[in-house]
């Protein structure tokens, strides 16, 4: 498989070139090298899944939230569950006044319905609408689909060392993001 060359703004060297940032003075150049590719591979999935989003987000004249909002409800659809609008707003973590707003907007575009709530018919339920949920599948399913493909080939050791990977690095990030919290902003 040959991969195109990986731009220099993931290299570790054009970066960090101090090492200001991290220490890589226990690391050989050798892995510093397979380390700087891991780094550019998952820069280049972020730049796929980027494409990908804008891609579907066009093709639905959907933005982010509309977007997490519809995948949240066929999640929903899928299990049989139902979505009130205050749950959709904790969800996508905005509030209820935007959640109704958004609601309007994408049913008067057939992308939801709102529907009595079988629990309490004193409240609405959101539901996408068969349209909505076949557009999105056609679009977004097909390319989450494709990791299944990458995460199957691999071996069960493999599949192992790749999931410990994701869930350090999110940690490792999370933490950052920690970090950041207790920093104080730049003055402009």
């Amino acid at each position: 498989m040959k991969l195109e060359e990986r731009p220099t703004i993931y290299n570790l060297a054009a970066s960090d070139p101090r090492s200001e940032l991290i220490d890589r003075s226990a690391q050989s150049h050798e892995e510093l090298a397979q380390i700087d590719r891991i780094m550019a591979e998952m820069g280049r999935l972020r730049a796929v899944e980027r494409k990908i989003s804008r891609a579907s987000q066009q093709y639905m004249k959907l933005n982010e939230t509309d977007m997490r909002a519809v995948r949240f409800l066929i999640s929903a659809k899928n299990t049989g569950s139902f979505v009130t609008p205050s749950m959709l707003a904790k969800h996508l973590k905005i509030s209820t006044a935007s959640v109704t707003k958004m609601i309007d907007k994408m049913e008067k575009a057939g992308h939801v319905l709102r529907t009595a709530n079988p629990a309490d018919r004193r409240s609405l339920c959101v539901e996408v609408t068969n349209e909505a949920h076949m557009a999105a599948r056609e679009q977004v399913g097909r390319h989450h689909a494709a990791r299944f493909g990458a995460a199957a080939r691999l071996s069960a050791s493999e599949r192992e060392t790749v999931i410990r990977f994701l869930a350090e690095t999110t940690l490792d990030l999370e933490s950052s993001i920690g970090s950041m919290a207790d920093t104080d902003a730049p003055e402009a």
